[in-house]
């Protein structure tokens, strides 16, 4: 065991800090009765442990390189960390209960936007974490089985419309639903099999179906390969303060632009 042992005292030699990722009180507790010389983070959907530093955990992120640049990025955002600080994670991988331990180096590169995506978005978190989730469960089940494909366009609604055009008529018109009710999700997805782009306020409330969004591409920098669904989310993202979510009826991936530019990927299986 020694080698073993050694091993797992260099993982934590040095570090500047702890993020713990959806701890028990017990295992918080733990970490704060020698009063550690480093920084103690709590990462998770809800601050059940009172830690006194805590970063909100939008979506699981299964993927967990993901989770750990979504919660890196959030603490050098609030400054419980900073570049170079070397950080332990104690998170999940195949149990509900913390059985990894990773060692990371904060560098400014890590930053990959994710972070922003939902804490600095105009859109509210959860509502973007409503879309997250309509879009995963429909890259999971299709329509009927088959692969689709779905354009959501989040927050700053107005200016999205202005730069859009209706392909058909508008079913969500006179309506006020918001994504999250789970019968709205339910049509949601059943209108994903139709063209066009839904557009959603910043409070979830569903304003449209059926737009053509209509902004320039030229100057939209996406990734090879992906088409005009994804070249018309980096366009719009980049002319209004909307963030938007695309499924890919190819790849089955989902992806969110910002800013006229990709700042998420995840696979629907992964979740």
């Amino acid at each position: 065991m020694a080698p073993l042992n050694d091993f797992l005292e260099d993982l934590v030699a040095g570090i500047d800090a702890a993020l713990l990722f959806s701890p028990s009180g017990s295992l918080y507790e733990s970490f704060l009765e020698e009063d550690p010389e480093y920084e103690v983070v709590v990462v998770s959907g809800e601050n059940t442990v009172d830690a006194e530093t805590f970063l909100v955990l939008p979506l699981e992120f299964e993927n967990v390189r993901d989770r750990i640049h979504y919660a890196v990025e959030g603490a050098m955002e609030q400054e419980f960390l900073e570049e170079g600080d070397v950080v332990a994670c104690v998170a999940n991988v195949f149990d509900s209960d913390p059985d990894a331990l990773l060692r990371v180096r904060v560098e400014e590169s890590v930053r990959s936007g994710v972070y922003d995506l939902f804490v600095n978005s105009r859109a509210e978190p959860s509502v973007i974490r409503n879309v997250f989730e309509v879009a995963i469960e429909l890259g999971k089940k299709g329509q009927k089985g088959k692969p689709v494909g779905a354009l959501f366009v989040v927050g700053d609604a107005g200016k999205v419309m202005n730069k859009s055009r209706p392909l058909s008529y508008n079913p969500f018109e006179k309506s006020h639903v918001h994504v999250g009710d789970p019968i709205v999700d339910v049509m949601l997805k059943e209108f994903s099999r139709l063209d066009g782009a839904f557009v959603i306020s910043d409070s979830g409330k569903i304003v449209s179906a059926y737009r053509y969004l209509e902004p320039a591409a030229e100057g939209v920098d996406i990734p090879k390969g992906l088409g005009a669904r994804h070249m018309a989310a980096g366009a719009i993202t980049r002319d209004t303060n909307a963030t938007a979510i695309v499924l890919s009826e190819s790849d089955g991936l989902v992806r969110a632009f910002k800013g006229g530019r990709l700042v998420m990927e995840i696979d629907p299986e992964d979740y």
